[in-house]
């Protein structure tokens, strides 16, 4: 298989990784809490997500350092994706206070 094309299904690898990682922390974190047990479900979220992104790694390197590298980064660029996403609805608006350069 081409070399690029292999750096690039690791990217895209990375990207499915790092939206399945963040994307279930959000998740984690929604559910965690209003829950009556908090530390189990964020320990075994915990658990779950870094298994799976560790095994993931793992495999998509196949021990190369490129693929890993590539896979590295498409998951970082998922992390921002999902913290873009999931932000609160008003959060780009500034507070009023902050406006304000000094009191009346």
């Amino acid at each position: 298989m081409n070399e690029a094309l292999t750096l690039v299904l690791a990217w895209v690898a990375g990207v499915l990784l790092g939206a399945v990682f963040f994307g279930g922390l959000w998740w984690t974190v929604r559910k965690g809490v209003s829950s009556q047990l908090p530390a189990l479900w964020f320990f075994g979220s915990l658990l779950l997500r870094m298994s799976i992104a560790l095994a993931g790694f793992y495999f998509v390197s196949g021990g190369h350092w490129d693929r890993l590298l590539a896979c590295l980064l498409g998951f970082l660029m998922a992390r921002l994706v999902v913290t873009y996403l999931t932000r609160p609805s008003g959060e780009h608006q500034p507070c009023p206070s902050q406006e304000a350069g000094r009191a009346p």
